[in-house]
């Protein structure tokens, strides 16, 4: 059997880092983890490729080798995945999807041969050996959750690891909470589930041995969602493998904000290597944390949390919501002021968006505010339903919150608040390499002689020359920024054409 796997591209977006990834001489900052996990799931004489689209073009040639195309999507990745589907259809090769988009929106890809829905530890064995005997149904789901300990090694040697920024594992998969926009515990459930200690140390050694040495992601969903495994198995476990192997590997994952109420595993996580973490933090109004079910936030200081993470060694990168029933005409001065006075220099400011299958879809589908599907992509300005807030507002709002943080004064100011915050463990290491010296110099032309704000670079760089150890961070969120003014120079005409669609349809 000849098997192809395939990666849709992920458009330009906030976190597909494409303007920075240039500096670096990267594609994509990270490799499709699943597929990879899928492939090492298959029979291990067939035969198997993988076309990542956000490293490699798909020939139709590649379509014709094989006997069935594997793919897989998250709902950002839907345009790409309806073309590659087309393409296969018209060639006339066979498709087995998965994966969040499958799952989520089934109904709608009826026209594909195989679904094989939910987790693939439990689905794809069934699919496989109905394959073998000639009678594979159309579609294969489940209520089960899988049993971590199942789940393979990803099979690194599909891909080119060079052109990657940071390579991926997971650690576990559910969230104890249940913020009513999100479809994580949709898709895997309150209860966490996590792969044992010793099958983590032995995916790192994998990466090890292959070669790799850099960042490495975390991919959970909320990384600390069982504090107790987390310091008395998984990180101690880490530190030793990591000091055996003289600290190849930074690590950055996922987090609740209620990590801040524990400086003993934020120390642990330090010591383990750890060095950002994102958190969803969405808002600093507690009427509008209350509105969305997000109690891990709601009657805390998160000022004083984002600092104390930033204290103990962890940059912290977070999520911000705008559009919030609750929300007002103050909100988006108040969250200005916030991110600019917490040091977050990767602030991610998006719309309230519902996918489906959550609480917040439901209540809106209820409430007839629903207007369309939502995109995935939560900086693309779009939003599925009706604010309560006039729509043009909110878009005015929210365009003068993006240029004013991402200006590069605002972006400036906010990484010396974050230097002033931050603590660097004496233990990092850093391991320069060719690539990352050409991303300084580059970064030298584009952005400190040829960019319209080089003032702002060359005060950082200087400032760095007092300290000398934040020079590389200090290029690095440098040229984040250049990426994040790309993204956002596109949102003028993005917005006015949203105001001028959205005000067509009718709610349904």
């Amino acid at each position: 059997m000849k098997i192809l796997l395939i990666n849709p591209e992920v458009p330009d977006t906030f976190w597909s880092l494409k303007n920075a990834l240039k500096f670096i001489g990267k594609k994509s900052s990270l490799p499709p983890l699943g597929l990879l996990t899928v492939a090492a799931m298959l029979p291990e004489e067939w035969d198997k490729k993988l076309v990542d689209m956000n490293v490699n073009r798909l020939r139709d040639r590649d379509l014709r080798w094989a006997d069935y195309v594997f793919v897989t999507a998250m709902l950002i990745q839907q345009k790409s995945v309806d073309q590659v589907i087309r393409r296969c259809k018209k060639i006339g090769t066979k498709i087995v999807a998965g994966g969040p988009l499958f799952t989520s929106l089934p109904e709608d890809y009826l026209h594909v041969d195989h679904l094989v829905l939910k987790e693939a530890e439990l689905t794809l064995p069934l699919f496989l050996a109905d394959l073998q005997n000639g009678n594979a149904r159309k579609i294969y789901n489940t209520h089960e959750k899988a049993d971590l300990g199942t789940t393979p090694k990803p099979l690194w040697s599909l891909i080119h690891k060079k052109k990657y920024a940071s390579m991926e594992i997971q650690f576990s998969r559910g969230c104890p909470f249940d913020c009513d926009f999100c479809d994580v515990t949709t898709l895997f459930g309150h209860k966490l589930r996590t792969k044992a200690s010793a099958q983590v140390v032995a995916e790192l050694e994998n990466l090890y041995v292959r070669g790799w040495r850099g960042n490495v992601f975390f991919v959970d969903d909320n990384f600390i969602g069982n504090k107790s495994i987390l310091k008395k198995e998984l990180l101690p476990a880490i530190t030793a493998w990591m000091k055996r192997r003289k600290y190849p590997f930074s690590f950055n994952t996922q987090a609740s904000i209620n990590l801040a109420d524990d400086e003993e595993l934020m120390d642990l996580m330090v010591k383990a290597g750890f060095d950002c973490v994102f958190v969803g933090i969405e808002t600093p109004d507690e009427q509008s944390l209350l509105e969305c079910n997000k109690v891990q936030n709601r009657n805390r200081d998160l000022l004083d949390c984002v600092a104390r993470i930033q204290g103990s060694g962890l940059q912290v990168q977070a999520g911000f919501i705008l559009g919030f029933d609750n929300d007002n005409v103050h909100v988006f001065d108040n969250l200005i002021q916030f991110i600019q006075s917490s040091g977050v220099v990767t602030a991610m400011v998006g719309l309230l968006n519902a996918p489906r299958g959550t609480k917040l879809y439901q209540r809106l589908a209820q409430e007839h505010r629903l207007t369309r599907p939502a995109t995935g992509d939560n900086m693309d300005c779009s939003i599925n339903f009706l604010p309560r807030m006039g729509l043009d507002q909110l878009l005015a709002g929210y365009r003068r919150v993006v240029e004013t943080i991402y200006s590069q004064p605002h972006f400036c100011e906010r990484i010396l608040t974050f230097f002033k915050h931050y603590q660097l463990p004496r233990t990092k290491r850093f391991h320069l390499d060719w690539s990352e010296l050409k991303a300084f110099l580059r970064s030298i032309w584009h952005i400190g002689i040829r960019g319209r704000g080089r003032r702002y670079y060359w005060k950082l760089m200087f400032w760095s020359l007092r300290k000398p150890r934040y020079l590389h961070m200090a290029v690095t969120f440098s040229i984040y920024g250049y990426h994040f003014r790309k993204i956002i120079e596109a949102f003028q005409n993005r917005i006015n054409a949203l105001i001028a669609d959205q005000n067509a349809l009718p709610a349904t």
